[in-house]
């Protein structure tokens, strides 16, 4: 029998767990306000680790609307654009996303390359 400390929502539980091959039986759930189980799985695994924070934005940089790889890259440096301009294409789940520019000016530097794998918030394209 192991005694494993539980917290759901801020309420701790105290639970009973008899460890039998690879699954495990709960036996006892003191002061717990909900009806558990009676069985419950293996210990899991470790949490996968997160993925870096993506790198701040500055003003006039233009963002990704959400994690993806790039497509293309649909722009240069020194370009002049306009808000709402397509800058480039993103996939994500099999579907190809098109990012408008958000700011008119000059594309000063673009920060990542088809193929490359990007977090949302991420920047992109830099405007100035």
């Amino acid at each position: 029998m192991k005694r494993i400390r539980i917290t759901v929502e801020g309420k701790t539980y105290e639970v009973d767990v008899e460890v039998v091959g690879e699954q495990a039986t709960v036996t006892n759930i003191a002061a717990a306000p909900v009806r558990a189980s009676a069985a419950v799985a293996a210990p899991a695994a470790a949490p996968a680790p997160k993925p870096a924070a993506a790198p701040a934005a500055g003003a006039g940089d233009i963002v990704s609307p959400l994690a993806a790889v790039v497509v293309s890259v649909d722009v240069q440096v020194g370009q002049a654009i306009k808000e709402g301009d397509k800058v480039l294409v993103i996939e994500a789940m099999k579907m190809n996303t098109v990012v408008n520019s958000t700011a008119t000016g000059t594309v000063k530097a673009i920060l990542v390359k088809p193929g490359e794998s990007i977090q949302e918030g991420q920047p992109l394209i830099s405007v100035g």
